[in-house]
């Protein structure tokens, strides 16, 4: 009886430590296989407990998390970090990954409705005809 209470349902804990901001987003990122426990995908229903570890993906981050503790409510965000522990080099690779993407020039810059110009460019650029650049 004790050990059903210190399991809670994958899903429910994503969204009460704060990595989705709802319970749908966490299933679907479950079911697309984003989250992996043990390096093995889930279900959304697969139980979570202390000492468990889970592999997340979040866009283009990696996390590495040790569970910590269980809540099946929302709380505030340092409530919630109370909950989980990042290994030390997956904070690292994502901390380098930040900072690479910071640095990284926009490739294209929307500088709002395209002129008249801008329109004809598009045109031979799609028809494949020659760029006056």
């Amino acid at each position: 009886m004790n050990d059903e209470l210190d399991k809670i349902r994958i899903d429910k804990w994503l969204w009460a430590a704060r990595f989705y901001k709802t319970r749908s987003l966490a299933v679907d990122a479950i079911d697309s296989g984003k989250v992996k426990m043990g390096g093995v995908c889930v279900k959304p229903a697969k139980t979570v407990g202390a000492g468990d570890i889970l592999d997340l993906r979040l866009g283009r981050f990696d996390f590495k998390i040790h569970v910590l503790g269980i809540s099946n409510k929302r709380g505030p965000a340092p409530e919630a970090h109370k909950l989980y522990h990042e290994n030390e080099e997956s904070r690292e690779k994502r901390l380098q990954l930040a900072m690479q993407l910071k640095a990284e020039e926009p490739i294209f810059v929307f500088k709002g409705r395209p002129s008249k110009r801008d329109r004809r460019q598009i045109e031979k650029f799609k028809q494949g005809g020659e760029q006056d650049y």
